[in-house]
């Protein structure tokens, strides 16, 4: 049995906005067209995400619509720029085998680094940009037995990538 996750960085929002709070901050004409390649790219891949865990911001909840992902989105304040620890016990209580989870640097690009054994050979792993997506597949039944290390990478994109810039 696998289980299979899909760590996505939200698309790139905008700094020059009304918005009254960073949680409230938009996504940028760039970001829409990032969010929307991302999700034509997410509906490509061979095992498709069945629960979408997500950051409450603004920011991610644009990601996710523009996505256009059939699968149902779950919305917590607790992935609000979490700590890895925090997207750990989050990811644990998804009921779904094929997850993606929405959220924030630096948690989310620290919790990439702890969860694979080998990274994938990508220069922008490292820094984990908008938009950033990894797949990766743990040989387990159920989420709680995630452990450090375990995840074998399948793929990685940035937006950049997918837009052809």
């Amino acid at each position: 049995m696998t289980c299979t996750l899909y760590l996505t960085r939200h698309a790139k929002s905008a700094w020059n906005t009304d918005a009254p709070s960073d949680h409230a901050r938009p996504l940028n004409k760039r970001g829409r067209r990032s969010a929307a390649a991302l999700g034509a790219w997410v509906r490509e891949q061979e095992v498709q995400p069945l629960q979408v865990l997500s950051s409450s911001s603004q920011r991610t909840r644009e990601t996710y619509d523009l996505m256009e992902l059939t699968a149902p989105a779950s919305f917590t304040e607790r992935l609000y720029h979490a700590t890895p620890e925090i997207i750990h016990d989050v990811l644990h209580e998804a009921t779904q085998p094929q997850v993606l989870l929405l959220g924030h640097n630096p948690g989310l690009m620290e919790f990439a680094h702890e969860i694979v054994k080998h990274p994938p050979p990508h220069s922008r792993f490292d820094d984990y940009p908008t938009g950033a997506t990894l797949i990766v597949e743990f040989d387990i039944a159920h989420w709680a037995e995630m452990q450090p290390t375990s995840g074998k990478v399948i793929d990685f994109v940035v937006p950049r990538e997918l837009l052809g810039e």
